[in-house]
Order: C-alpha cells, then structure tokens, then sequence
C-alpha cells in the first residue's frame, strides 16, 4: 500500500502532485471514513489552487453523505480553536501547505478536538483511498449547500486573549512589526495585537498566493527584511509567520533573528514558574537545540525528545498527561492551557506577557539562554536517495553518540548537527549548532563533503 501522508498532512505541487482529482479522492477517504451525516468545517490559507482545491475536497466529502462548513480564510490554529470549542464539528480539513515553498498546497486532517488526526488514522484513510473503499450516498442523502461559519477569527482571537494579560501588556505600549507573509496571519495577529494596545507595523499584510513579499517558511534567511525595518521603526518585538500562520519566529529589538528552541525555552520557563501545578516537563522535536535542555534543565523542568513534527508532539501531550509547553525549533509552540497544538498568534501574546511581566527587552530576555551557532539549511534530493544518505553517515559516525528518533543526530564535545529526510519537500535538511560560529561553518562544510561523497559513490 502507498502512503499519503507526509510529516503533516498531504503536500504538493499544484495542479501537477496535488491534483483536483487527488484532492476529490482525499475528501471522498476523508468522509468514507466518518459516519454518515458528519459535520466537517473547511478552511484555507491564501495559496495558489486553494479554491480549487477545497471544492474538489468540498465535493468528495459530500459524495460520502457528509455536511460540510466553511470558515473561509484563517488561520490554521485558527480552524482548529473553533473545532476545539464547537462540538458540532466532528472533524475539519484545513488546506494548506504551511511553511512550503509558493507552488506547495496540501491538505490536513483534524480530529473534532482540533487536533490534527493520529498516524494510526492516517493509515486508515490511507486504506481506504488505496483501495477504494468508499461508500456512495444516495441521491436524497447528498447536503448541496455549504454553510458558512461566520465570525470564526473573532471567536479564535478571544479565545486567545482569554488566556492574556491584556492590561498588562497594553500599559508597556509596546511597538510590533509583524510579517504574516502575505497570507492569512495577516487577518488575525495585527487585530489580536490592537486589542493589547500594540503599536502595529505589517509588512507583507496583503493576501497574495505567490507570495510576492518572501518565501512562506520563516527563518533568519528570510526575515531579513523584517529585521530592518524593526531597528528602523524602533520596534520591541518582530514576529514572522508561515502560510498558514501556526508557527512564529521572533526577532528582538536589536534585530537578532532567534530559531523557535529559543524562545519556545524561554515562554516555557515563564509559564512553568506563572503556573506551579503543571506537570514539570516540556516536549520538543530531536531538530531542536541541546540549550533547551540546558536551560529548562536548571529549572526542574524534563525535556522529552520526539521525532519531528508538531503532529507527534500534540499527541504525546495528549497521551502522556498533559506538559506546560511543546515547541519546535521551525517556530511552532504549543500551549496546553489554550489548545494542544502550535500557535503562532498565541505564542506572540504570550512573549510579550512574558517581556511586561518581567520587564527586560527580547534581547536581555534571550541573554539568559546558553548561547550556540546554529546553522540551518538544505540539500535537494528525493526522499529515497535521502534515507540512503542518512544511513551512510549513521555509519560514518558509527562512534560518536547519537540519536535515530528521526534521521540522525550526532554529539561532539562543542557541538551537534541532525540530518534527517524531509517530510514535507523532496529535500535533505541538516541542522548544526557549535559553540563558535567558525565551528559551526567548519562542520557544516564536513557534513556536505560527507554527503557528496556518498553521493558520488551512487
């Protein structure tokens, strides 16, 4: 049987991986799956073929006697607070690719809880579209008319605030510049960010598929731009969204660009001392720093390491009793308390809670973490070559210790690095980090000699 699902979802290009016709059967799998009769609410970011798409999904699901909702454009945290808090809904499909170069959209999968449905799901709706398993509603049980779900951003931004200290965090006047990346973060973070008294910059804020202003993922390559116009404006705080606008990346008012461990360790750190009768622990993906450890360490606070994949981690949470945070190093945070999957409108409330509360800048604020070099890129290459790649250099390092949770990671005396196969893209990712940045580029030009070298072999 043939897999469907990636590391989150289905993803593709448009119009050539990602079909109208595979997006038709996805949505018939989806609703072979549920019971006759099931509500499902529909949402979607600004992506090229979106519409197309979720009519195609729109469609399938009806063919299967399902009643489907829309809540228009919003973010995907967004659809999945209204699933949370609407029990109507026994499941939602966000389309969307997330952080995926422009010519990416995909389709996710979420349970009634919001949540987003469990591997061993996956490979049922998998079952069922591999081999066809799929009912026809007659005639008379087909529901034509889409119903809309109106209000839904309001309903997501309250919920939002419910669990802020807006009086707090409005008498520090603090001055924002927010990059939602022409896509839907643009319809929630400035409006939540007005409702706490933030004096708003947006840059790239009009919705564009193509993405004109950067490419969707944020990292410190891309949000350059957003860097200087913060030191520019003098800004507090800088926040760079996805697609989709679940993950957050952070920028301080010096204009240092920090990957999501980072300030996924230090919310956490907040929220365990604000919040005593959490459980003491946090989960965080194998791609992230060993500084989280270090950090959260010092606290009391366990670190539980999972493969990658915001996925895994909200189930862990969910499985093993609940955590006071899960974060990923791409940006993503999850605070249980709100809902049990990353949030990035969510996560930049809560830093500046975290900067009133305590009254230091985002600089001083990361000053307080262990400090390494990471460096963070990719090679492009077919998901087959690169499990190849990563068995070699698990030979290779055969010495070393390591972690195969997901991919490979290997531990120096002064520094790491993981090479895993990514979920989304057709591509190797490895992640470094050292205790120098000459280090970190002296391991990083290793690891490619490494690679090509076995890629020579071939």
């Amino acid at each position: 049987m043939g897999v469907l699902f990636g590391t989150d979802g289905v993803r593709g290009i448009v119009n050539s991986e990602l079909t109208p016709e595979k997006a038709l059967k996805i949505g018939q799998s989806v609703g072979a799956y549920l019971q006759p009769g099931s509500r499902v609410l529909v949402g979607r970011d600004v992506r090229a073929g979106g519409d197309m798409i979720f009519h195609a999904v729109t469609s399938g699901l009806q063919s299967q006697g399902i009643k489907v909702y829309y809540a228009g454009y919003i973010p995907t945290p967004g659809l999945q607070y209204i699933l949370k808090t609407h029990s109507e809904y026994d499941a939602g499909i966000m389309v969307t690719a997330s952080h995926n170069p422009p010519q990416y959209n995909g389709i996710k999968v979420l349970s009634s809880q919001g949540v987003e449905i469990s591997r061993d799901t996956e490979r049922e709706i998998e079952e069922i579209y591999f081999k066809g398993r799929l009912r026809r509603a007659s005639w008379n049980g087909i529901v034509d008319d889409v119903k809309m779900h109106d209000g839904a951003i309001e309903e997501y931004v309250e919920g939002i605030l419910h669990h802020i200290d807006m009086e707090l965090i409005s008498s520090k006047k603090f001055k924002v510049v927010v990059d939602p990346a022409n896509s839907v973060g643009a319809l929630v973070t400035p409006l939540l960010l007005g409702r706490l008294g933030v004096k708003v910059y947006t840059i790239n804020g009009h919705l564009d598929p193509l993405f004109p202003g950067r490419e969707p993922e944020p990292t410190v390559y891309s949000l350059r731009e957003l860097s200087r116009i913060m030191v520019k404006v003098g800004a507090d705080l800088g926040v760079g969204h996805d697609g989709d606008a679940d993950r957050a990346i952070l920028v301080d008012e010096r204009g240092n660009i920090w990957w999501g461990d980072r300030s996924g360790s230090l919310i956490a750190g907040y929220i365990a001392d604000k919040y005593s009768s959490l459980p003491r622990k946090v989960y965080t993906g194998v791609s992230s720093s060993v500084l989280v450890e270090e950090y959260l360490g010092s606290k009391g606070i366990e670190v539980r390491w999972t493969p990658v994949g915001s996925v895994i981690i909200s189930h862990k949470i969910l499985e093993e009793g609940g955590a006071i945070a899960g974060f990923e190093e791409n940006g993503g945070y999850i605070h249980p308390m709100h809902q049990v999957v990353r949030d990035g409108a969510m996560k930049t409330a809560l830093f500046l809670e975290m900067m009133a509360e305590t009254g230091l800048k985002a600089s001083e604020l990361f000053s307080l973490l262990p400090h390494y070099y990471p460096i963070k890129t990719k090679i492009p290459m077919g998901r087959d070559k690169a499990v190849m790649v990563v068995e070699k250099l698990r030979e290779k390092y055969s010495s070393f210790k390591t972690v195969s949770i997901d991919g490979l990671k290997v531990f120096g005396d002064d520094y790491w690095f993981l090479v895993r196969p990514s979920g989304t893209e057709p591509v190797l990712r490895i992640m470094l980090e050292a205790k120098s940045p000459e280090k970190a580029e002296e391991l990083l030009d290793t690891i490619k000699k490494d690679i090509q070298s076995i890629l020579n072999e071939v």
